[in-house]
């Protein structure tokens, strides 16, 4: 079962980066980041570059006033629909890859600042890795500062490997960089490792939903 089958009852979607989320992806860039991209070089990535694959995710706040109301889980809207966004929601963050001779190159992946350590890097880094295996990438790569320890936890936790180390990579502060590397994509033991990460991380998304309306509507519970 894919990411976007499973997450059905939360109030996150993940959709294609559009020209129009570019104010909202500068908030998270300049936050997340010492030398942030422009938006001019963000919107050349979305209209010209043919390797490119940029996502957000996209917090709908609509649904979380349903969901306070009730009836939620037949309300909230499906997750990365190709349909136009919610009129009101928050870019909450994203994720970039360039799909280059077999390999997914992740280029960029933030959360916005507020929204940090609720699982939405791994739920971005998660999808990115499945849509890059439904376009026959055969492994994925990217480059991590080698102080960012929590960033390199998160790709360990999905078989990354360090295989070298690119010397003086930021230009901000000449630090190191690791490159890591998946196992094969399409293998059968990273397949099933993933459906595992997957299932764990949908069942904490609900969770957290399931807390919220609970704590909207006490009165539901039963004793």
């Amino acid at each position: 079962m894919n990411v976007s089958d499973d997450l059905k009852q939360i109030s996150v979607q993940i959709e294609p980066m559009v020209v129009s989320d570019l104010a909202q992806v500068m908030e998270i860039d300049q936050a997340a980041f010492p030398s942030p991209w422009s938006t001019r070089a963000y919107e050349y990535e979305l209209r010209y570059n043919e390797m490119a694959h940029y996502f957000v995710a996209r917090l709908d706040l609509d649904a979380l006033e349903r969901a306070a109301r009730g009836g939620w889980r037949q309300r909230l809207k499906r997750l990365w629909t190709r349909r136009q966004p919610a009129p009101v929601s928050l870019l909450v963050g994203y994720v970039g890859y360039w799909l280059m001779a077999g390999e997914a190159h992740i280029s960029t992946i933030a959360v916005r600042e507020n929204y940090r350590g609720r699982s939405l890097g791994e739920l971005l880094l998660a999808f990115a890795l499945q849509d890059a295996a439904r376009r026959s990438a055969h492994v994925a790569t990217l480059e991590v500062r080698v102080s960012n320890l929590r960033a390199q936890q998160l790709y360990v936790k999905y078989d990354f490997e360090k295989v070298g180390m690119r010397k003086a990579y930021y230009s901000d502060n000449n630090e190191d960089a690791f490159i890591m590397t998946t196992p094969p994509l399409h293998s059968a033991a990273y397949q099933e490792k993933q459906r595992r990460l997957r299932t764990a991380l949908i069942m904490r998304f609900q969770e957290r939903a399931d807390k919220t309306a609970s704590a909207a509507h006490p009165h539901w519970q039963t004793h």
